[in-house]
């Protein structure tokens, strides 16, 4: 039997880490945002993103991989020598700085405060896909096409709380895939971020500039249009997986 899952907040991630999830699909979901940045980086031709949980040990990767860029945030702002002891991170966490000038050709090492850890808590799963609403269509695609049976969405959230534009990008994904499971089983989690996404789906803009992240990141002039472009939807069709080795690339 076809299932869909939908967790919302950090505080799933441990029991994440414990759940057998080797017949699993995991799409991680950190809209503002460091999935956002992920594939915007992979569509501006960076070769591949290394997810990693803490400042030392994103300085620890770079020590032994010196080509490869740094990049993350702590509360929202680039990583700099005040919490690393002595180096700033080459990238924050703007979706808009990772343009191909930058990143093409290069590994991006990156730490954030949930996104990265979204990741890892899934990272025993059979497959692991990066989304935002730049490629809900191209992950909605790929998961229809491999015929995925267990579906867990899972959204990064904020500090230990869930994030409504998290929810809203949940919402989207099972919109397009409700078809494809609506004679499975269905979580009342997946049903509530659907009903939420239709709700907001005419006002995505005006949804998500209330929620705490889209009001925090619009009161600061430097990161303010990162909610406008984190908003598009469908912009790359690309989709994007975390591989057996760490690493996140575009999976063609």
């Amino acid at each position: 039997m076809k299932t869909l899952e939908v967790l919302f907040t950090p505080a799933d991630f441990a029991g994440l880490e414990r759940r057998n999830l080797d017949d699993a699909t995991c799409v991680v979901l950190d809209v503002f945002r460091a999935t956002s940045s992920m594939i915007t980086a992979l569509a501006s031709g960076a070769s591949a993103i290394v997810p990693v949980g803490e400042i030392p040990e994103a300085l620890d990767l770079r020590h032994k991989r010196p080509a490869s860029l740094l990049a993350g945030e702590r509360d929202g702002v680039r990583i700099t020598a005040e919490l690393t002891g002595g180096i700033d991170f080459d990238l924050g966490n703007s979706p808009r700085e990772f343009t191909a000038d930058k990143v093409s050709g290069r590994t991006i090492i990156m730490t954030t405060t949930n996104g990265t850890r979204a990741l890892r808590s899934c990272s025993h799963a059979g497959r692991v896909f990066i989304g935002s609403f730049l490629n809900l269509q191209s992950t909605a695609d790929r998961l229809v096409r491999e015929k995925t049976n267990h579906l867990l969405l899972v959204c990064s959230g904020t500090f230990d709380q869930a994030a409504f534009e998290d929810l809203l990008a949940a919402g989207a994904l099972c919109d397009r895939l409700w078809g494809e499971f609506q004679s499975g089983e269905i979580s009342d989690a997946a049903l509530i971020a659907r009903s939420l996404f239709q709700s907001f789906e005419k006002n995505l803009a005006g949804a998500a500039a209330s929620s705490r992240n889209g009001r925090r990141l619009l009161g600061m002039p430097e990161l303010k249009d990162d909610v406008a472009f984190c908003l598009r939807q469908n912009v790359f069709g690309i989709c994007a997986r975390l591989q057996p080795d760490g690493e996140v690339r575009a999976d063609p």
